[in-house]
């Protein structure tokens, strides 16, 4: 099936760049929220994405305007009943999701593909919401959706080859990169990067190295930033969110790190919020550590009893390739994909070729030995894929 328009749900930032990457393909799309106000600063987003290339002299105003002519705002379905895509980015509740679908198969043509940003949700169960679940998806961009190059496209149960099909050659027209992940709790990327972002945050609650310490070693390592500013960006809520997803389905191995609870019960969701894992306050001190963040890391070394354990880039990296020899085990998707979805993704270090490629590096047996080792020294959660 061409696909000759399509529609976003939601005006967010998400949603804003997703529609923002359709125009800019040469496609028309609608963008639907609640409020006009919404709509508007969703629009407004697409356009500041699109003068940043006017002012870097990577096109002109007048293909600017061209551009975001295709781009309408609606705060109905008005302008829903011919287009062949809409690509939900609501909050990541299934409640909410559930009911937009239900409003979406009543309000666009039979054969349209209805797709969902879902970061972690089940798309079998949001397909349930609607009696054409064949034609119901998953399409995982990553943030900032109009820079980030890798989208995972994820079949429900009831998800037919055609519709996976014609929305692996709709995401490769937006110049993206489409991989097909099988449905699983954190499909792929989150799936890995949930456990690195967890271990960064046990070994930080442990007293292992401090946040900058932390960071640093990650970024000498080869990633382009260090685990807790990409917390800081992602938002804290997101990631405890996800991260308990995958700890309800997989259990022990994913056991969220106690400094979580204490983050975002605080409310430091992160950037948005002023304050995650560090302070973005005017008064904050050098560094950006503040001490109700020492606080909290004393607290969690005084409720669980420990304290000083080793810190290296092996302790953080070792759970990501356990989890993608697990996915691998269950044929999530093949191993070519896992690679590029962590270079795309994620920005796994290029030099290392990708997860699994890095492994090969250094020899399975070696990360068996260390993966051993570190469940003895550490817990049950490094304890290594058959």
């Amino acid at each position: 099936m061409y696909i000759y328009k399509a529609a976003v749900i939601g005006a967010g930032a998400m949603g804003a760049e997703i529609a923002q990457a359709i125009s800019f393909s040469g496609l028309p799309v609608v963008i639907k929220d609640v409020n006009q106000e919404l709509v508007d600063k969703g629009l407004a987003r697409a356009r500041s994405i699109y003068q940043r290339r006017v002012d870097r002299g990577k096109m002109s105003a007048s293909e600017m305007e061209s551009k975001m002519a295709l781009i309408t705002g609606a705060t109905g379905y008005d302008g829903f009943d011919d287009v062949d895509i809409v690509v939900e980015a609501v909050p990541e509740k299934m409640a909410i999701k559930k009911a937009v679908f239900a409003e979406l198969e009543a309000n666009t043509p039979e054969n349209c593909i209805l797709a969902s940003t879902t970061s972690a949700l089940s798309i079998s169960e949001i397909g349930s919401a609607t009696k054409r679940a064949h034609k119901v998806v998953g399409m995982h961009f990553f943030y900032p959706a109009h820079v980030m190059k890798l989208v995972e496209v994820i079949p429900g149960l009831e998800t037919n080859d055609e519709t996976v099909d014609d929305t692996i050659a709709f995401t490769e027209s937006l110049r993206k990169i489409a991989v097909r992940v099988e449905e699983c709790a954190g499909f792929l990327v989150n799936r890995l990067l949930l456990p690195y972002l967890n271990e960064a945050v046990m070994a930080l609650g442990e007293g292992a190295g401090k946040v900058q310490d932390i960071d640093n070693m990650m970024r000498e390592w080869g990633f382009p930033m260090g685990p807790f500013t990409l917390c800081d960006n992602l938002g804290l809520d997101v990631c405890s969110s996800v991260g308990q997803t995958l700890y309800d389905s997989y259990g022990p191995r994913m056991q969220p790190a106690p400094l979580w609870t204490l983050l975002t019960e605080a409310g430091r969701m992160g950037a948005k919020s002023g304050a995650g894992f560090f302070s973005y306050s005017a008064d904050a001190p050098a560094g950006g550590v503040d001490d109700a963040l020492l606080g909290m890391i004393a607290k969690t070394q005084k409720d669980t009893g420990v304290t000083g354990t080793e810190l290296s880039a092996e302790r953080l990296v070792y759970p990501m390739i356990n989890e993608a020899v697990i996915c691998l085990q269950e044929r999530v998707c093949t191993a070519s994909d896992m690679d590029v979805s962590m270079l795309a993704g994620v920005g796994f270090p290029q030099d290392k070729g990708g997860i699994l490629k890095y492994a090969d590096q250094l020899g399975l047996d070696v990360v068996l030995e260390g993966l051993e080792r570190l469940t003895k020294t550490l817990g049950e959660r490094f304890w290594p894929a058959p």
